[in-house]
């Protein structure tokens, strides 16, 4: 028998600090687990929620989708994943599988979807509950802390990179936890990456040309040469039209938030010449799937900022200030 209660950090109303408070452990029903949190990364769209800026949580709310922990109890007709098994839980934490969406293998529009700290609770707390089909095995040798921004960043990343086809110039506008992931993945499969980041912050520019960019600067800037992609990872609507700029004929610009502050107009000429627009919603398990193997085999590094969940208002108040350089991940634990 495993304790009964446990510690969460609560969001009761948006914009309102998260409240450390005692709940209960939940119990896994039917098709789900319970898996001990060791780590959780603090993502973006945490902080969308917490801002208000999406709008139909479940409140009272656990927020975190980006975690990283082990199976300690299954529930009735769950044979995967045993207990004692390493997991990763994702955003996109249960579908119905009967929609027309769902039918042909786009799980991610499922009309009906629940997302992880989001509709269910999440991992900013030392237990969470979780559909088994939606739990990854974690394979690999980062640790639990390194391997918590692969769970969102990392996925949804990688299917905007996927989304930017064969592009062997790449524009990264935004370069935080997803683009410090997605710029190692890139120059992996033989892509040369440029970087844009907020004008002015010369430390992103600095990460990014650490992390083998071949050029960075302020997002307010040329592109030293025609792109054949860029995707955007900041939420911000006026890199829409500059990185159709930036873009060739032909090439691909990928909105990779699931939200954004609005495009603002901007010249029809910009799209012309079969520019293309498009935006990622969400992931499927074959992202995962795909990404996690790739993940395993490839020489990645995730730069992180550990802090004890107790510290979970002071992690989303240094992702908001652009305070982080790559990802912060909060420890039960620690």
């Amino acid at each position: 028998m495993g304790p009964q209660e446990m510690t969460a950090m609560v969001l009761e109303r948006a914009g309102a600090p998260l409240a450390a408070r005692r709940l209960a452990v939940p119990e896994p029903g039917p098709g789900q687990v319970l898996v001990k949190v060791a780590a959780c990364g603090v993502c973006r769209t945490d902080l969308h929620v917490f801002d208000g800026d999406l709008t139909e949580p479940k409140l009272p709310l656990v927020l975190g989708h980006e975690i990283v922990g082990r199976v300690v109890e299954t529930g009735p007709r769950v044979e995967q994943p045993a207990s004692g098994t390493r997991v990763g839980i994702p955003w996109l934490g249960w579908t119905c599988g009967e929609c027309a969406f769902c039918r042909r293998g786009q799980e991610n529009l499922c009309e009906t979807a629940r997302f992880t700290g989001y509709n269910l609770d999440g991992g900013y707390a030392e237990y969470c509950v979780a559909d088994a089909r939606y739990c990854f095995p974690i394979a690999g040798s980062l640790s639990d802390a390194e391997t918590a921004p692969l769970l969102c960043a990392g996925l949804i990343g990688y299917r905007s990179l996927v989304m930017a086809g064969d592009a062997r110039a790449l524009g990264l506008f935004g370069f935080g936890a997803a683009a410090h992931i997605i710029a190692q993945v890139a120059q992996h499969q033989g892509r040369r990456v440029f970087a844009f980041v907020r004008p002015g912050d010369a430390a992103a520019a600095a990460f990014a040309l650490s992390l083998g960019a071949e050029w960075a600067g302020g997002s307010d800037e040329a592109a030293p040469e025609p792109l054949d992609a860029a995707i955007i990872y900041a939420p911000v609507g006026a890199l829409v039209p500059a990185a159709l700029k930036a873009v060739r004929p032909g090439g691909t610009v990928v909105c990779a938030g699931i939200h954004m502050s609005p495009i603002p107009s901007f010249p029809y000429e910009l799209l012309w010449r079969e520019r293309k627009l498009v935006s990622v919603a969400n992931l499927t398990r074959r992202d995962g799937e795909e990404f996690l193997a790739l993940a395993a085999k490839m020489p990645l590094h995730t730069s992180v900022e550990r802090l004890p969940l107790a510290q979970a208002n002071e992690a989303l108040t240094k992702l908001a200030d652009g305070r982080l350089t790559g990802a912060a991940v909060l420890e039960p634990g620690g």
